[in-house]
């Protein structure tokens, strides 16, 4: 170990037995599958954050949509907008708790890296095409296998264990292990029902009469008072709680709200009639890729036909999986 590393080490340790919360997690030791020497100049969980950041799967974020399929205007979200901006709310959570903002960062901007094309309808798609296979697919256990399996050519990036655990647990029946994994968890859900919603007004989905009365009295006007209000209990609660927690006021408002965008956005009847296109284009492509797998790229050499053909499909973006599916059916 070097001079430098030594320094580093001793400095980032001796801040945080000085400033992070008691429930903190700290940032050494590295604990990481295939064990390596620490960086001179990076904490370990710096590092699995700009291992993230210089992936292929982040960069692709950017042509991914959350909501619309593949929208021509230029001030919708994509993935990767959405990616940014729960991470820099999760980061504000966890500096106001005194938590490892560097493991916070770095699985905000990993938890959505497994996520297919065209938002909540290419899960969808996916996961009943796999349905027929005896298996299911989940965005953020492909999330988890990009990051450990596909990315560097099939060598994967060797995050540590805080990073993984938050990335496969942001959603679905478990809570991630540590306090910063679930500042991530909830803020996720923050960040795309206030930006999903401001999405939907400008597209003329809603308006801004249609949201329910009582959750945006309680919540707040626009999109920067509701994220300022739910932070703002979040840290309160989470304190109090020693967990990270909602209020049960404004954690269930903040539920009603989301039930609200499924039913009118994400799964209503506009949706609906945008996404058929996007429909048709992956079940179309899934079943044409198991048909001819030669033509499906072998990332993963020990995964089986469907695994490829879901590893690929994943990894589309929305304006690459259409112009395939274009491409399919005029060769037919």
């Amino acid at each position: 170990m070097t001079t430098d590393t030594q320094t580093l080490e001793a400095r980032v340790r001796s801040w945080e037995a000085e400033y992070l919360w008691e429930l903190a997690t700290t940032s050494y030791p590295a604990r990481r599958g295939e064990p390596e020497a620490d960086s001179p100049v990076r904490t370990p969980f710096q590092r699995d954050r700009d291992r993230i950041v210089h992936s292929k799967a982040f960069r692709r974020l950017k042509h991914k949509t959350q909501v619309f399929v593949a929208p021509e205007g230029d001030h919708y979200r994509t993935r990767l907008t959405h990616t940014l901006e729960a991470c820099f709310i999760s980061r504000t959570v966890a500096r106001a708790l005194g938590l490892n903002e560097d493991l916070t960062e770095a699985i905000g901007l990993g938890h959505d890296l497994g996520h297919p094309p065209f938002g909540h309808i290419g899960e969808e798609v996916l996961d009943e095409a796999l349905q027929e296979h005896g298996i299911r697919f989940r965005h953020n256990e492909h999330s988890l296998r990009v990051v450990d399996e596909l990315e560097r050519d099939g060598r994967g990036l060797n995050l540590t264990e805080p990073v993984r655990d938050g990335i496969l647990n942001h959603t679905g029946p478990d809570k991630p292990a540590t306090l910063e994994g679930r500042v991530v968890r909830i803020v996720d859900r923050v960040a795309y029902i206030n930006h999903d919603i401001d999405d939907a007004v400008r597209a003329g989905i809603i308006a801004d009469s249609d949201l329910p009365v009582e959750q945006i009295e309680l919540l707040g006007e626009t999109g920067a008072e509701r994220i300022d209000l739910l932070v703002q209990d979040m840290v309160e609660r989470s304190r109090a709680e020693g967990d990270i927690a909602q209020s049960e006021k404004v954690g269930g408002a903040m539920l009603r709200l989301r039930k609200f965008m499924f039913e009118r956005v994400y799964l209503g009847e506009e949706a609906r009639a945008e996404q058929e296109r996007a429909r048709v284009a992956l079940r179309t492509l899934f079943d044409h890729y198991l048909a001819n797998i030669d033509e499906v790229p072998a990332t993963d050499p020990d995964a089986d036909p469907v695994q490829r053909v879901t590893d690929y499909i994943a990894g589309m973006t929305d304006r690459f999986c259409l112009s395939t599916y274009d491409q399919l059916v005029a060769r037919q």
